[in-house]
């Protein structure tokens, strides 16, 4: 749906009255749920997968190569506080997610540095990854799917969408995807974590990861969209609640 040169950008997720373009079956107060832009939403998350992922490997490796495996550990943690510091430096805000890694970080290169093996700082955030992955799979038989909760903590869409019994199973579904992705994900981590070199591991494993990352977002961005859709195409009426809510 493209909006007129003269109207003023909304921020991405909110609801917005009709306008005339909508058509008649917008009319009498039916408000419209909009979704950002596909690009705007990558170019967000690009520098965010570049500093959380791709960086800490390269770091890793080129520490491992030069240093060693102590050298290597260090300069993990070291990348993580760092980019604390940096952020409070520069008058930043440090997420609690932020720190919550660096707490993780810290704890697997203790760990690995007591066992002096890579392998146990490489398996212990993959048991995390098991550990998402059946949280995914158990929220789908109680019928409250942990992708919709992760979505509300993610974008600003308001409550009254998620009552919707068409987007309750859609987040189902896309619970389902998410155990799907992660228990691939923890499948390859092991085989190679277990069959490979750690160099092997660091690139491979990264890409493929990330493949599958890819593929899942898409998936699930894609449905998301198409379900948006449908119902601001439906007429003005009250919504079919899910059951108990």
């Amino acid at each position: 749906m493209e909006r007129p040169a003269t109207m003023p950008a909304e921020p991405p997720g909110l609801v917005r009255a009709p306008q005339p373009q909508d058509g008649e079956g917008h009319a009498s107060g039916h408000h419209i749920f909009e979704l950002p832009r596909v690009t705007a939403l990558l170019m967000h998350a690009l520098p965010r997968f570049v500093e959380g992922v791709i960086a800490p490997v390269a770091v890793f490796y080129a520490a491992l190569v030069l240093l060693g495996l102590n050298g290597a550990l260090v300069a993990a943690v070291a990348w993580v506080y760092g980019g604390i510091a940096y952020r409070y430096l520069r008058g930043h805000p440090v997420s609690g997610m932020l720190m919550l890694a660096a707490v993780g970080v810290t704890v697997r290169a203790g760990l690995a540095a007591a066992t002096h093996s890579a392998v146990v700082y490489f398996l212990q955030p993959t048991l995390g990854t098991l550990a998402v992955s059946m949280a995914f799979l158990a929220s789908v038989p109680l019928r409250r799917p942990l992708a919709m909760k992760l979505a509300k903590d993610m974008a600003p869409i308001p409550d009254a969408f998620y009552e919707h019994a068409r987007v309750h199973r859609f987040f189902l579904r896309i619970s389902l995807l998410w155990s799907a992705v992660l228990l691939t994900n923890v499948g390859v981590s092991l085989w190679m974590l277990f069959n490979e070199s750690i160099s092997m591991y660091l690139w491979i494993r990264t890409g493929i990861v990330a493949g599958l990352g890819a593929i899942g977002i898409a998936v699930s961005v894609w449905g998301f969209k198409r379900l948006v859709r449908r119902i601001n195409g439906e007429p003005l009426a009250m919504p079919a609640l899910v059951p108990g809510s």
